[in-house]
């Protein structure tokens, strides 16, 4: 199966709202990382974000296993250089039950700091995301620990954004989106979807986990995926409305959707 590589193609497998769940699909080899990466574009962004790689000692001999791989001389930071995607490492330790971040490449971070994570298990890693430790915490530890080398798996997600900016800091939602309404939010909001896969690397037995970042202004997305994403706001869990700041933009994101919708249906 394939996910895509397009927001309008990641969008309607994406989570939309609701209970949290992993929403894994299995995809073939040739599903796994973008077939066309613009190596321009990687290497300018981690220019302009060097702290975006870390490596503690733990991840370096999967990080080499992953260069080789790939075909790439050299460790983590080689492989994502050479790839579309961003890319991040976890191993888990002879006596620990969790999976630990031991490696990141990170050029393009959906508002977070991999140098603030590495070390941290999966728990901690996800505790900011509202619901993460009552309805997936447990779920999520049973698939990295059945996780075998060789199937791919992968999910997608969404977030709205005032920038089309592929690295992207979050600003406080009331500054950021105040020159949004429904009449310009077409080309003022934009739709920041996250293209994840993972699999287990088969010598050191390290999880990957990759990052491909996909950004498109709302008004041009299919139809269906603007309706998609309006009556997605409306099932968020009450913690993500507040971590995601959909009460700046919600208003003018479904008020554009309903005219699009009427201009279409006269």
């Amino acid at each position: 199966m394939s996910l895509g590589f397009s927001v309008d193609e990641l969008l309607p497998r994406a989570r939309g709202g609701g209970q949290l769940k992993m929403g894994l699909v299995k995809l073939g080899g040739n599903d796994w990382l973008q077939p066309d990466p613009d190596l321009a574009a990687r290497a300018e962004g981690f220019a302009q974000f060097p702290e975006g790689i870390q490596l503690t000692p733990e991840g370096e001999a999967a990080g080499r296993e992953l260069a080789t791989g790939l075909g790439v001389s050299g460790g983590l930071a080689e492989a994502a250089h050479a790839h579309h995607e961003d890319m991040c490492l976890l191993t888990r330790r002879e006596d620990e039950e969790h999976y630990r971040l031991v490696g990141a490449a990170v050029a393009w971070p959906s508002d977070w700091t991999p140098a603030d994570k590495m070390g941290l298990p999966l728990r901690a890693l996800h505790a900011p995301i509202q619901g993460y430790e009552e309805q997936l915490a447990s779920g999520v530890d049973r698939f990295m620990e059945k996780l075998r080398p060789g199937p791919i798996y992968g999910r997608a997600n969404w977030f709205i954004a005032a920038t089309p900016d592929m690295r992207w800091v979050a600003e406080p939602p009331e500054r950021a989106f105040a020159h949004v309404t429904q009449d310009n939010a077409g080309t003022t909001l934009f739709v920041r979807s996250e293209r994840q896969t993972l699999r287990r690397l088969p010598r050191t037995g390290a999880i990957l986990f990759t990052i491909g970042i996909y950004v498109s202004p709302l008004g041009a997305l299919s139809p269906a995926n603007i309706h998609r994403l309006a009556n997605g706001l409306t099932t968020l869990l009450n913690g993500e409305v507040e971590r995601r700041g959909v009460g700046a933009y919600a208003r003018a994101l479904i008020g554009y959707a309903k005219a699009r919708e009427e201009e279409r249906d006269p």
